[in-house]
This record gives C-alpha cells, sequence and structure tokens, in this order.
C-alpha cells in the first residue's frame, strides 16, 4: 500500500552532526505540565531548525522535511523566520514556495499524495495553497485527482490515505480569512467515504476497507486512526459524533499503562503517538485527560516528551534509540505542541515579513489552474480541475465553465452551459436549467452563494463551486 505520506517508517537516525544535540533525554512524569510543554516546544523548534539545509531548503532532492513546517506553525514559529545562518533571503518559505512554483515539482510520476502534503505544509508556512504562483494551484491540483467512477475518493481508491489527506488538506487549508474554501457538498462526499471505511474495532487503516467484510474485521492502525479522526473533524464532524466517540474507545484500548504510548502495528513509537495524538487535538479532545489518562497517571503526551533528548530537542522513533530521528522530531514535536497535520502560521517576527504570501493576479499567457465543483442538486457532485491560459490579470466564470468544456481534469465536469456567450445570467449547466427559485448560484473561496453570472469575475486561484438550488 502506498505511504507517500508516512516517512516515519524509514525511522532514520540524524546525521553525525546532529548527534551532539543527543544529551539528556527527560525521565517519564505523570501528566506533561505546561512548564514541560513550553521547554518540549522550545527546545523540539530548536532541533527543527537545525535540520534546514544551507541553503533554506526543507525539502528536494534527496529532502523531505516540509513537515516541520506544520510542526513548527503549531509550536509557535513562523517558517518565514527560519533561516540559514540567519540569511532572510534563504528563509524556509521562500524557498519552500520557489520549489513548489517549478515545473519539474513534484516528479514526472506525481501522485496526488504528493500534492496534499504540499497544501498542508505551505498553509502552516503562510502560502496561500491555491496561489502559490501564477502557475501553481495546490487546491486545483488535489481536485484533477477526484474519482468520478468513486466520488468522494481521491486518487486511487484501494490507497484509501490519499482520500483521507485530501479531507486534510481541504478542510485544514483554509482561506486566509479562515473561512473553508471548499463547498459542504464535497466535504459531506469526503465524510462519507472516510465513515465507510472505518472498521468493526473503531480505526482506520492505509487501505481501502469500504466493502470488503475481511478489511472492515482487520486489526486498524494507531496512526491513520488519528489521521482519519483528524480528516472528519477538519470536515466538520464534531467530537462527540458516534465514529469519533468508536475511534477514541479503539485508541483508548491501544494505551500501554505504565509510559502512555500508543501500542501500534510497527510497536511502540513516536511517530504512531504523534500522529494519535495530532488526531485527538484536530477534535479538540485532550490526550491527558479522562480516557487518555491511565491507570499508572501517564498520558500519550508524556510518552512523547519522554523520548525527547535535551536540551538538543530532537526526539526518537524507538524508546531504545540513542539519536534523535527527523521524522519522529517533527510528529513529535507537532503533537505535544496541540497541532493537527496543519496550523494558522503565525505571524512573523522578521521586519516586513507577512503572514501570508500569494500570487495576486493571474498572469496573461501563464497557464494554471483553477478548482471547480459543479453540485445538480440531486446528489450528482462533480469536481474537476480547470486548465486554462488568462489573457488578463482575472478572467470570468463563463470562461472557466467555457475551459471546462473540454480541459478539465477529470473531464466531464461541465458538459454545456447556457448561455454559451456573452456576460448573462447562467441559465443551464450541463442540460438542468433554473427552475422558478432554484436556479444556478456560484460561490468563491467558501463565500455565500449568489445568482450566476457569466460574467463573474474570477481571480488567481478562486475556488470555485457551482450550485443548482433556492
Amino acid at each position: 500500500m502506498s505511504r507517500h505520506l508516512i516517512p516515519r517508517r524509514l525511522a532514520f537516525t540524524a546525521a553525525a552532526s546532529i548527534g551532539a544535540f543527543c544529551l539528556s533525554v527527560l525521565p517519564a512524569a505523570a501528566t506533561a505540565t505546561p512548564a514541560q510543554i513550553a521547554t518540549s516546544k522550545t527546545n523540539g523548534v530548536t532541533y527543527l531548525k537545525s535540520l534546514q539545509a544551507a541553503d533554506g531548503s526543507y525539502a528536494g532532492a534527496g529532502l523531505s522535511n516540509e513537515w516541520a513546517f506544520s510542526a513548527l506553525a503549531a509550536a509557535g514559529t513562523a517558517v518565514v523566520d527560519v533561516t540559514p545562518g540567519g540569511d532572510a533571503t534563504k528563509n524556509a518559505r521562500s524557498v519552500y514556495r520557489t520549489l513548489l512554483s517549478t515545473t519539474s515539482w513534484p516528479s514526472t510520476t506525481p501522485v496526488v499524495t504528493d500534492y496534499e502534503r504540499a497544501a498542508l505544509n505551505a498553509y502552516a508556512a503562510g502560502i496561500d495553497p491555491s496561489r502559490v504562483s501564477a502557475s501553481r494551484n495546490l487546491i486545483g491540483d488535489i481536485y484533477s485527482y477526484w474519482q468520478t467512477s468513486e466520488p468522494g475518493y481521491f486518487g486511487p481508491s484501494a490507497n484509501f490515505n490519499g482520500t483521507v489527506f485530501a479531507a486534510l488538506a481541504l478542510g485544514g487549508a483554509k482561506t486566509q480569512a479562515g473561512a473553508q474554501r471548499i463547498p459542504q457538498a464535497l466535504r459531506d462526499s469526503l465524510i462519507t467515504r472516510v465513515r465507510a471505511n472505518q472498521h468493526n474495532d473503531g480505526g482506520w487503516n492505509y487501505s481501502k476497507a469500504e466493502g470488503d467484510p475481511s478489511q472492515l474485521g482487520a486489526t486498524s492502525d494507531i496512526d491513520m486512526t488519528g489521521a482519519a479522526m483528524a480528516a472528519l473533524c477538519v470536515s466538520g464532524v464534531p467530537n462527540t459524533d458516534t465514529d469519533i466517540a468508536q475511534a477514541k474507545a479503539f485508541l483508548k484500548s491501544k494505551l500501554v499503562p505504565g509510559s502512555g504510548a500508543f501500542n501500534a502495528m510497527f510497536g511502540v513509537n513516536t511517530d504512531s503517538n504523534g500522529w494519535a495524538v495530532s488526531g485527538l487535538n484536530a477534535c479538540g479532545i485532550n490526550a491527558q485527560t479522562g480516557d487518555f489518562l491511565t491507570s499508572a497517571g501517564k498520558t500519550p503526551v508524556d510518552f512523547l516528551i519522554a523520548q525527547q533528548f535535551n536540551p538538543g530537542g530532537g526526539f526518537k522513533y524507538l524508546p531504545s534509540d540513542t539519536a534523535p530521528a527527523a521524522y519522529a522530531s517533527i510528529d513529535g514535536l507537532r503533537a505535544v505542541a496541540g497541532g493537527g497535520f496543519t496550523s494558522t502560521p503565525p505571524v512573523p517576527t522578521t521586519s516586513g515579513a507577512t503572514q501570508w504570501v500569494a500570487q495576486g493576479t493571474l498572469t496573461s499567457g501563464t497557464a494554471t489552474k483553477l478548482a471547480l465543483t459543479v453540485d445538480d442538486g440531486a446528489g450528482n457532485l462533480k469536481v474537476c480541475s480547470v486548465a486554462l491560459t488568462p489573457t488578463g490579470t482575472t478572467t470570468t466564470l463563463g470562461t472557466v465553465l467555457d475551459a471546462a468544456t473540454g480541459a478539465a481534469t477529470p473531464s466531464g465536469c461541465v458538459t454545456a452551459v447556457t448561455p454559451s456567450s456573452g456576460t448573462g445570467t447562467i441559465t443551464t449547466v450541463n442540460g438542468k436549467a433554473n427552475s422558478g427559485s432554484n436556479t444556478w448560484k456560484a460561490s468563491v473561496d467558501g463565500s455565500a452563494f449568489a445568482s450566476a453570472s457569466r460574467s463573474k469575475v474570477i481571480n488567481a486561484g478562486d475556488t470555485i463551486a457551482l450550485r443548482w438550488g433556492a
């Protein structure tokens, strides 16, 4: 099964130059205090800063540490403030944005999780994921993996993790104003698929289980349970929901009383604990009280802090390890800091740096993508990425819909629009016409739906939703 988003299995040790950080490990203790958590965050940030390459990068050839951005943001450190040797021209955010903007990124054979990982970490870094550059729209990239034959799945359904991380990215990477950018109909479709893959024991695994009694009856994975819980919660499911309660019960059943660790498929380890705690964090569930305070007075956060070297700040993967691992340190810090799988970027301390960077306008002659959903009001949701080459700094809804008839991925999102030219009100889409108060309405970036007209202005990176109804 695909593990594109599951770096911790590598469990590599840090380079010798980082070995100096392995000075001492905090002893396990009862419920972690605010002071302990604050120290863990401070030292953890120091370690993650040490992973930055001399050119400012965290990702690229031979590197895949951009998950550090989600941990840094959760710990209150702006990614733009992270620089090699104080060289602000090589700050981590700018270098990452440049990487994402290159035509060769991510590879010649990309998968949906490449774009989901990038969206979650770009958001945490303060890069609007739908407006990375004139040519890069990560939300549009994710939309292109919608499965028309299995609505609600993104990427091959057998690799269920691609759908879970689609929900995390599309629901977690909000607009700069903090609004949900995707329509409720799409969130509901994702929720339905995540629920359908929940195992009988209350958890989830990386592969598809829906419709397969043997898979639904298989033992769940700690890590994916945390991610799937978070996917439901960022999509709007409350933490009082029955499926969330069942997931909590599964995690509780895997607690090791003496340490607060979760007994994972691959044994007790930092990454599994980190993902489980991040899932609880995303759902607003305290990982240090109630169900997650063991009979011995230990919690999952206690275990994570006991895995951390101090003052170096790195986390070891296994309790028996003698050096920190990069991925374990990322997963551990993000969880201890209270983060889910992404976080709103902190306000930078660097003079002149802004909380967000984003492509402000379309660039004439530069090909781009726009994310589009079409909801006919009868349960037939279509999702696609529309490719077009603008002729100005903005475009129109009519132009986008015209482009979608022949340049959408997946195809079939839009087959016909009436009127087919001009600037008037849209009366028919895909053969479904306005009828009384039930008309075609449009929304951009989660705004209120309003009457759809061909002349509606569309800007760079807009996430467009069409809906038929009252």
